[in-house]
């Protein structure tokens, strides 16, 4: 159920059916949903703790003329749990669900902050599958740098339990935390990002053990070397795309692809500018597609 004052658009979005299907891939089970019957593959890989439903909003406006799949990656969501967490397992998990979804080497990857570095791992690891990357403030440091007055990681500490829904729904919270207008979004989100445990608490769905300490390698290396499109999309207002950041990521794209900024976004960018967001990124494999 979504606020009263969510908008029309909102409500016709997160109310549009998308069929689950799972995957097996390294022995753990991966969820995913799919919306739209005919266009380009598409596949959105959400940040680190969310789920698919970060895209409920976002993937039926994609869906219109695209094949679309959002995924939940191992250890978050609907998807089974590793003993361990990689970037190469959660790689392995993106392309396994497009050929789960038969979906070609024409495939673009969309990834928000850590799914953008999973998209980034997959399209260098089999760039033979893979035909578009966008990373959506998903941000690649200068050597050396470190994002100044960086906030303790809720990822790190283990999960608490709560004794009802509401009291667990209360404490959701955006990692890193910012504001956002759009309350009705946080609420849906926040409705889908806790389950009960065993013993009748309630908690998040994501797996505590190990996510916070996923390596994300030699990106750099990996986004000169990419053959495939790019685009980069970031908050104007995110914490993790500064000056510094932005100046690096331009260097290393290299005028193969855009990097625009999202006005009036922070971080969470689709959240805070859901259609801004959307527009974007339907400008971008339109010129794409049009090739």
């Amino acid at each position: 159920m979504t606020q009263p004052d969510a908008p029309d658009w909102f409500c016709e979005a997160v109310g549009t059916p998308a069929d689950a299907h799972w995957v097996q891939v390294a022995g753990c089970s991966i969820h995913y949903r799919r919306w739209g019957e005919s266009g380009p593959p598409l596949l959105l890989v959400h940040g680190g703790g969310a789920h698919n439903h970060w895209w409920d909003f976002i993937a039926p406006w994609l869906a219109t003329d695209h094949r679309v799949a959002a995924m939940d990656l191992s250890g978050m969501g609907e998807s089974g749990r590793r003993e361990q967490y990689s970037l190469d397992d959660f790689a392995a998990e993106a392309i396994g669900v497009c050929e789960a979804a038969g979906f070609g080497p024409d495939v673009t990857l969309v990834g928000h902050s850590l799914g953008g570095a999973v998209c980034l791992r997959a399209a260098a690891s089999q760039p033979e599958r893979v035909g578009g990357l966008v990373m959506a403030d998903s941000p690649i440091r200068p050597p050396g740098y470190q994002f100044p007055g960086t906030a303790r990681n809720p990822l790190r500490q283990p999960r608490r339990d709560y004794p009802d829904f509401d009291s667990a729904l209360a404490r959701f919270r955006l990692i890193p935390e910012q504001p956002c207008d759009n309350a009705y979004i946080l609420d849906y989100i926040g409705r889908h990002s806790i389950i009960e445990t065993p013993d009748g608490f309630w908690t998040w769905k994501f797996d505590d053990r190990g996510l916070a300490h996923i390596k994300v390698g030699e990106q750099a290396e990996e986004l000169r070397q990419l053959r495939c499109r790019i685009g980069i999309l970031y908050g104007e207002k995110s914490a993790l795309f500064p000056p510094e950041v932005r100046q690096y990521v331009h260097q290393l794209v290299d005028r193969r692809g855009p990097v625009s900024a999202i006005p009036e976004a922070y971080h969470h960018l689709f959240l805070d500018q859901p259609l801004a967001f959307v527009a974007a990124l339907r400008i971008l494999l339109a010129d794409w597609h049009a090739l």
